[in-house]
């Protein structure tokens, strides 16, 4: 059971359990308050105004193009593409592109999704197993000032729960444009005492490019979940597989001459594919004097992956094509208990937890030519193992007045053994990181926050133990910090003054030690400047009716190297300016939906637009990217209670935009050596729609 607990009150994913209950005291009986969207109040519940639930009616609304696309109702967070279908989204937010998941953590059910020591990216965050329809709710808090988030937290945080049955069997056929198809079933039944919730999907996307994607996908699920009287527990197994053809990103002077243009590919052999399979079980106790629980899981994860993103630049002969591999096993354990009781005779509650996680990893890089193999970049074998003890005392000081006070300790111990001896050995390291927040309120409905705290992501344990370059062995190179600090602090409010509207507004502040970056194409950690992000979230959710919903989030942030470096001695590569490329400054993203109040009969729609806007792709700024607009839209109509019909639209205004743009050297046959400086494009998908037909039994 995923729950959200604050001094007096239990905040249940699936309702609000809010019984005035401590030791000495005799419980007051008030209402569940179910999660379904938004618009659900957090006031005397949240920590921060950057905290927030997103419910499954919200979620079922919105025209997802890809699965992944459910953490864009994180507010100011973007989800997009630079590869195939079967490739981890890359992330921005708050100032951060997060790249494939580095510094946003993500857990489906309690089970992380984010990959340390990854062969492709450090913290690569792959959702496209993830099944939208089954979403029960997205909880997502921004900063480091919670003591149960660690690593890869600091940006913030989303934790997916599936539901635990369904009302009714689900079955689904979706046809759209460029060969997509998309079938699911899902259906929940009583099992003994519990409930045995099922899913199956199948995929398929060729995509609008000149060499089709093919992307293939099979996916199940199935658990049982079992609670009576406050205790319980839960078991789930899923398994997910998918290989593709990869579409990535193009150098913007072929487009001209490529067949296809800017959906054609320059070396179309780049692709891959991947597996998981994830076994869980929870258990859980609640009382009026407290609360326990214990999750385990373990996970089987492989990735074969071959891109080229400079084609003939290093190898002009074979081309640059890699093939980046990895394969582990990881599992771990998070358990925490929650006591009630009197402090000064105000209502408290003090928690302790103990998360532990192990993997074992062997990944590599090869140099391959149409995904043959040539050579050997990198090999290693890699052991990593995580063990995090945490505290926390929430208090309720007065009626306008809680806190909230934390620390962590975390520890990591790398053992690695590469390909060359030099690159092998062991490293561990700890960081304790105090946090906390304070909440003032409310007043006319209207709460005010602080928050503060330290918190920290962990490099690529490679990076730990590497002393010379895998490519030049006679190259040596510095050995990096494991883990590396991070400062935040935040001030915020949250009102419902204005009946059916919730308001948020957060000023934030992060700091970076060290923004220290694994390669993935080059086998080797980069270390880059101190770093500073400050910025402004301001997030509506509006429904002045029972029919009709609006949204507007809009978020703002500036990042910057705290040091501009040009010393020859500097080991990473040279900082001429303080702009750090990528990083996200305007986010908006807004829509309407409508919807008959019968749940079993009548049309429901819904349009949303999001502006993703301009990025530096060069640290002093001169290198720019241009913004992406998207327009998408759904339509549907339920004929009864078991048939409906739904049309998503994508990109309805057929805007020649970009999902990602980078800025770097490369080499097409008949360039100089040294290569050309050039936009680097993965264009989005022209204007679109997909059609699907749905039975529910």
């Amino acid at each position: 059971m995923n729950q959200k607990r604050i001094a007096g009150h239990s905040f249940v994913c699936a309702g609000l359990l809010l019984p005035s209950v401590v030791s000495g005291h005799e419980p007051d009986v008030m209402d569940t308050v179910v999660i379904t969207g938004r618009s659900d109040s957090l006031i005397n519940i949240a920590d921060t105004a950057s905290e927030g639930y997103v419910g499954k009616d919200h979620i079922e609304f919105r025209p997802l193009q890809r699965p992944g696309e459910v953490l864009e109702t994180v507010p100011g967070l973007i989800a997009t593409q630079h590869s195939g279908d079967g490739k981890a989204n890359q992330y921005f937010s708050r100032g951060f592109n997060l790249d494939h998941g580095t510094d946003f953590a993500t857990s489906v059910d309690g089970v992380p999704v984010n990959l340390p020591t990854h062969a492709h990216g450090q913290g690569y965050t792959d959702l496209n197993f993830l099944i939208p329809e089954l979403v029960d709710t997205v909880h997502y808090r921004k900063g480091v000032y919670y003591a149960d988030v660690g690593d890869f937290g600091s940006a913030g945080s989303a934790d997916i729960s599936y539901v635990k049955s369904l009302p009714q069997g689900i079955a689904e056929l979706t046809a759209g444009s460029f060969g997509y198809y998309r079938g699911l079933v899902a259906d929940s039944s009583k099992l003994g005492d519990g409930n045995l919730l099922y899913a199956g999907e199948l995929g398929h996307n060729d995509g609008p490019w000149t060499h089709p994607e093919n992307f293939r996908k099979a996916n199940g699920l199935v658990s049982y979940n079992h609670d009576k009287d406050g205790t319980g527990y839960s078991l789930s197994l899923s398994a997910y597989a998918a290989q593709w053809n990869s579409t990535d990103q193009i150098a913007e002077r072929a487009i001209s001459t490529l067949p296809g243009g800017r959906f054609g590919a320059i070396d179309p052999s780049d692709g891959g594919s991947t597996h998981r399979v994830s076994l869980r079980g929870e258990w859980h106790t609640e009382s009026e004097y407290g609360h326990t629980q214990v999750e385990v899981y373990g996970v089987y994860y492989d990735l074969k992956l071959a891109s080229n993103f400079t084609y003939f630049l290093d190898d002009p002969v074979h081309g640059d094509q890699f093939e980046q591999h990895d394969q582990r096993g990881f599992g771990g354990l998070k358990a925490h208990h929650t006591w009630k009781y009197d402090l000064l005779g105000r209502e408290s509650e003090s928690t302790v937890g103990l998360q532990i996680r192990g993997d074992d990893i062997s990944n590599g890089i090869n140099h391959v030519e149409k995904r043959d193999y040539l050579d050997t970049i990198r090999q290693d074998d890699i052991g990593q193992i995580s063990v995090s003890p945490y505290a926390e005392q929430r208090t309720k000081w007065t009626d306008w007045l809680r806190s909230s006070l934390g620390v962590r300790a975390d520890y990591y111990h790398f053992d690695v053994s590469g390909q060359l001896p030099q690159n092998s050995g062991t490293k561990s390291s700890t960081l304790v990181s105090p946090k906390g927040t304070i909440a003032f309120g409310p007043w006319a409905k209207t709460e005010l926050y602080l928050g503060a705290g330290m918190g920290f992501h962990s490099n690529d344990g490679r990076g730990a133990t590497t002393t010379v370059d895998p490519r030049d062995p006679t190259s040596p190179l510095s050995p990096v910090s494991p883990l590396v600090r991070t400062y935040g602090a935040e001030v915020g409010l949250r009102t419902v003054a204005i009946p059916h509207l919730q308001s948020t507004l957060s000023l934030w502040w992060l700091d970076i030690d060290s923004e220290l970056v694994f390669s993935g194409d080059a086998g080797n950690t980069s270390p880059n400047a101190p770093s500073r992000r400050i910025g402004i979230e301001y997030a509506n959710y509006y429904t002045p009716t029972p029919w009709l919903t609006l949204d507007a989030d809009l978020s703002w942030s500036q990042a910057r190297f705290r040091e501009v470096i040009v010393d020859e001695d500097f080991v990473g590569p040279p900082i001429t300016g303080k702009y750090i490329p990528e990083s996200v400054q305007v986010v908006l993203a807004a829509g309407v939906s409508v919807h008959d109040p019968n749940p079993n009969h009548g049309f429901f729609s819904s349009l949303r637009v999001r502006y993703f806007g301009p990025r530096p792709l060069v640290e002093d700024n001169a290198i720019r990217s241009r913004a992406t607009l998207m327009l998408n839209a759904q339509l549907g109509y339920r004929f009864n209670r078991h048939w409906s019909v739904t049309v998503d639209a994508f990109n309805l205004l057929d805007r020649h935009d970009s999902d990602i743009t980078y800025y770097y050297a490369s080499r097409l046959p008949g360039e100089s050596v040294g290569g050309v400086n050039d936009f680097h494009s993965h264009p989005v998908e022209p204007i679109s729609a997909r059609v699907t037909l749905t039975a529910r039994f």
